[in-house]
């Protein structure tokens, strides 16, 4: 099987590393991925434009190439022009942040199974979802730092792809959406639908004491301007059961979210204009 990885954090990630220590040995595996953090930059492509490529070293010493593109971009050059065959598989991740819900239209790493999709490759979109209360810890010098426990989800991943090996794809899938969270209470995998949605989005100025730490934090040297904004987020809370924010928040459980890439609805009967 040739399968090739791609993230949206950048190829200096250390989930592109997991996934490839995850699934090394089932195949010829090539890591193409962005030369710097690309998430929620969505399903953009760099058409028409020059694109750096470089060799890279991922921490066990192992090629890697970085793109100066999308992830959507390296799924393009890793298929078409990087790797000698098709690739059977592509694998987006393993992403260092949730993706859920009908929000995975602006995850980097969701988009860039979605383009694999489009060329007619299977993909998977595999995210940790990191619990601040377990995975952000001190060092002797007090400087903190975040602990990304990929054991479980490395797990998961193989264990999707060997099933992928062996069965294939269901009918109608075209991709997978897997989350697995860092503090979990359980290990068995559920089959999820998306969750309505992920974030709750607010926009706020310098006159935001609620958020004001959050908008003084040194970004540029123009940010002491007044005519400045800034888009926040706070993750969603109360999740449907049988969703994936459901199965990650409540259950503590890994998500698998079968997708179509072909989201048409099809059921309006007799609806007309």
């Amino acid at each position: 099987m040739n399968i090739l990885i791609t993230n949206d954090d950048g190829v200096f990630a250390p989930g592109i590393l997991a996934a490839k220590q995850a699934i090394e040995d089932l195949g010829n595996v090539v890591v193409v991925a962005p030369d710097k953090n690309n998430s929620s930059i969505g399903r953009r492509l760099s058409l028409f434009n020059h694109l750096e490529i470089n060799r890279y070293k991922l921490d066990d010493g192992s090629l890697a190439y970085s793109l100066s593109g999308t992830p959507a971009d390296s799924v393009v050059v890793g298929a078409d022009y990087l790797m000698d065959e098709k690739p059977d598989l592509i694998i987006a991740g393993i992403n260092q942040g949730i993706n859920i819900s009908c929000d995975v239209t602006s995850s980097g790493t969701v988009c860039a199974a979605l383009e694999a999709a489009s060329l007619g490759i299977p993909a998977i979109a595999a995210s940790l979802f990191v619990d601040p209360k377990t995975s952000y810890k001190q060092d002797e010098n007090g400087e903190w730092y975040v602990d990304y426990d990929f054991t479980l989800a490395k797990k998961v991943l193989r264990n999707l792809v060997l099933k992928i090996i062996d069965e294939g794809f269901p009918e109608g899938v075209d991709l997978f959406n897997l989350n697995v969270p860092s503090n979990y209470e359980c290990e068995d995998v559920k089959i999820t639908r998306l969750s309505h949605k992920m974030l709750d989005k607010k926009v706020i100025d310098n006159t935001d004491e609620e958020k004001k730490d959050i908008f003084n934090y040194p970004l540029d040297e123009s940010q002491d301007r007044d005519d400045l904004i800034m888009i926040v987020s706070d993750l969603v809370r109360d999740y449907e059961v049988g969703s994936d924010g459901y199965a990650l928040t409540v259950e503590k459980r890994p998500s698998l979210t079968p997708l179509n890439v072909n989201m048409t609805y099809t059921e309006l009967n007799d609806w007309k204009i």
